[in-house]
């Protein structure tokens, strides 16, 4: 099992009443950032990952969100090129680069392929639709959002893979002479994975491209349902898939006592953390989403437990903000039960995460850190006990349930059985015991 550490890298010093009150990170005026604070955390968040390469993670991953403090991570190939050049062993995960919005694939093909040249070849690229914020920031027509993605990505493979000069004359790109000179150093091309919340569409596109798609900490049984989507257009594609075709991010803080980690771990709730990362009109515009991904929309952010949902699909007009501050205290623990957010020591915090192996069966899984406002000692601590007494643990337990990563089994190469029907690919009778 490939197992990577990954946080937003979140700028935190914006006063928590003006995100609260807009109730999103996006729009939050950018006259409360400070380049220097920022500076400072840029540097702090890739040391970070240098410490997760010493202390046992496989990988690195990154993001990329614009416009807003909840991510500072604009221009992800910027902090790729960096640890590709200070890490040594650990995998560049990105996840991923938001094709829809930038306007230049074949810059982008470019950078990406420098990226794994100057890394010896460790680069993991991922592609996303991106937010529906970032069709604004963009200026990017939320309704052509797919097209963008589909052409884009093709454009990109055609670049690293075709010889060149070439012309490419699509629907949305044109290129009178595509013939770059930096090319990827892993052939045919860098290991691709892609990651998403909640688009059928984008399970079945991974499904007949053959890539892994990794679930971005979304509830047990709606992931469950989306392991079963891609398993079924795998078997229309003629092959099985398996726990390399599959991944997992985890929302996790830890610290040396469980009362610390509860206490520490409660600044993931500045702002209202992801609940607030953009509103529902921003977040999710006309066009962006096809009838099916809008249907499972409030099924996806719905806890099973408490039916409260995680993601509103409708911000308030009029907004108490202690009141709705106190309302996100008031759901910590419930986050906990439904293992959305796991707080505490390795000792308590293993079991939780055996459990999570159990149901989804994941050949790569990721540790999110805190985002919110700890010292740095505290994120790095979190760091140190993952990597030194977790990972062990995990790797053993992904062991003995036969947790491949793609690195040891090339995803779509298992054979499907004689009935043309797949196998299961996640196990429901751990997630009924586990009541999740």
């Amino acid at each position: 099992m490939h197992i990577m550490y990954f946080t937003e890298r979140a700028y935190t010093d914006v006063p928590e009443e003006e995100i609260l009150k807009r109730q999103s990170f996006f729009g939050v005026p950018n006259k409360y950032f400070d380049p220097v604070k920022g500076a400072k955390l840029l540097n702090e968040y890739l040391d970070d990952k240098v410490l997760a390469e010493e202390v046992g993670f496989d990988g690195v991953m990154l993001n990329e969100h614009h416009g807003t403090p909840f991510c500072m991570g604009a221009v992800m190939d910027m902090e790729a090129a960096v640890l590709a050049r200070i890490t040594k062993k650990v995998k560049i995960v990105l996840l991923g680069n938001p094709l829809p919005v930038n306007a230049n694939p074949l810059r982008l093909a470019e950078e990406l392929a420098m990226i794994d040249m100057i890394s010896g070849g460790r680069l993991v690229p991922g592609w996303v639709r991106g937010a529906g914020s970032e069709q604004f920031f963009a200026n990017a027509n939320p309704a052509y959002n797919r097209e963008y993605f589909n052409e884009a990505h093709d454009l990109i493979i055609a670049a690293w893979t075709k010889p060149g000069p070439f012309r490419w004359e699509g629907k949305h790109f044109h290129f009178r002479f595509v013939n770059p000179w930096v090319l990827p150093l892993q052939k045919p091309h860098p290991p691709i994975w892609i990651p998403g919340l909640v688009s059928p569409e984008t399970v079945v596109w991974c499904a007949k491209h053959r890539y892994p798609y990794l679930a971005l900490a979304t509830f047990l049984e709606p992931t469950i349902e989306l392991w079963n989507i891609y398993a079924n257009a795998a078997a229309q594609e003629g092959y099985q898939a398996g726990p390399e075709n599959f991944g997992y991010l985890q929302k996790i803080f830890l610290a040396e006592t469980d009362e610390k980690a509860q206490e520490l771990g409660k600044a993931d709730l500045y702002g209202g953390g992801i609940t607030h990362f953009a509103r529902p009109e921003w977040m999710f515009p006309s066009g962006y989403n096809s009838k099916e991904a809008t249907k499972r929309l409030a099924h996806m952010f719905v806890d099973p437990k408490t039916g409260a949902s995680v993601i509103k699909l409708e911000a308030e007009e009029e907004v108490d903000v202690t009141a709705l501050k106190k309302s996100f205290f008031d759901g910590y623990q419930g986050a906990q039960n439904n293992l959305q957010l796991i707080r505490g020591t390795p000792k308590t915090v293993i079991p939780k995460l055996k459990k999570i192996l159990d149901v989804l069966r994941p050949g790569i899984f990721a540790f999110w850190n805190n985002d919110g406002p700890i010292s740095t000692e505290a994120r790095r601590t979190s760091i140190r006990l993952l990597g030194q007494e977790v990972i062990p643990a995990l790797q053993e337990h992904a062991k003995t349930l036969g947790l491949d990563d793609p690195f040891v089994v090339k995803p779509g190469s298992r054979k499907l059985s004689s009935t043309g029907k797949p196998d299961a690919v996640a196990n429901r009778e751990a997630l009924a015991a586990l009541g999740a």
